[in-house]
């Protein structure tokens, strides 16, 4: 059975559909898809989803952590070393100390602009492909949210250099980030080099290169991560024999009657009315649900079935 997920370390200079189409030919599978877009220069964490997976990409968790660095001095088309340069000024004299002190502004709930060079569309078309004809189109700033902006490391220099940790919500730009970072120190800023080490509860650590990955399947030992490793961040409700024989018919449950008629008792949240993991007795994953509330009752409504 293939059907789950796979971390993969993403190399450098492919993109994330390279990745998906290539995971597609080693594994011989038609459903393969990913769960967030790393820039063809970035490397990392990417969540791969595997046959009937795919439908579960929706419900990943969405927070991402990230090392980067970034070099002062420069200012380029892109927001990293991949564009045009548009400004490079050596600044020697900048100190650690002035960087410490303007990293607040990009801490917690903070509003930003996008990059130029990315994938949202506007009208229909990809910034990317809009800056790439020389339109410049307008694009209101977004609301993102930075939990923590860690120090690793600096390098004094014509070019200094940044090396930072950081963890935040779905839609932020690390590359606008060192932009906004150099800007308010007033001397230029671009992402020199960006790794993604956490996404959606995958971690590096447990990453597979492609090497990897091929050597697996050769000996036979590939095994998908499964959707319960995955989606430990929902609810999760247990039905009985009776009740997942009727989940499976597509039928609406009454939350009260799974309750009494549950055999065994699991570590199971409360249900609620965002989405939950739905298992049997055996802790077989049998899909997401939805909790349905109206004032006499609650219902569990099958969303996805596995």
């Amino acid at each position: 059975m293939n059907d789950g997920f796979l971390n993969l370390n993403k190399p450098a200079g492919m993109t994330s559909h390279d990745c998906v189409g290539r995971v597609r030919r080693l594994l011989k599978l038609k459903r393969v898809g990913h769960g967030g877009t790393l820039d063809p220069a970035v490397t990392g964490v990417l969540p791969i989803a595997l046959g009937k997976a795919t439908r579960l990409l929706q419900f990943l968790e969405h927070n991402k952590a990230y090392r980067g660095t970034i070099r002062f001095g420069l200012t380029t088309a892109t927001d990293d070393l991949e564009g045009e340069i548009l400004n490079s000024q050596p600044v020697p004299d900048l100190s650690l100390e002035k960087v410490q002190a303007a990293l607040p502004n990009f801490l917690g709930k903070i509003e930003q602009f996008p990059p130029n060079f990315s994938a949202i569309q506007v009208g229909g078309k990809r910034l990317y492909e809009l800056a790439r004809k020389g339109e410049t189109v307008e694009v209101a700033a977004r609301n993102v949210e930075v939990f923590r902006l860690d120090i690793l490391d600096w390098r004094s220099g014509d070019f200094p250099e940044l090396d930072v940790a950081i963890a935040c919500g779905a839609g932020t730009y690390i590359r606008a980030i060192a932009r906004d970072l150099g800007a308010i120190l007033n001397v230029g800023g671009t992402l020199a080099t960006l790794t993604r080490t956490e996404s959606s509860g995958f971690a590096i650590a447990e990453s597979l290169t492609f090497a990897e990955l091929e050597m697996q399947l050769q000996e036979h030992k590939f095994c998908p991560i499964l959707p319960a490793q995955v989606l430990r961040h929902l609810g999760a409700i247990v039905l009985s024999p009776e009740y997942a024989k009727r989940w499976f018919q597509g039928q609406r449950l009454p939350i009260a009657e799974i309750m009494e008629h549950r055999q065994v008792e699991k570590n199971i949240s409360i249900p609620s009315p965002s989405p939950l993991q739905v298992y049997d007795e055996d802790g077989q994953f049998l899909g997401i649900g939805q909790v349905v509330n109206s004032d006499t009752s609650s219902i569990l409504a099958p969303q996805i079935v596995f």
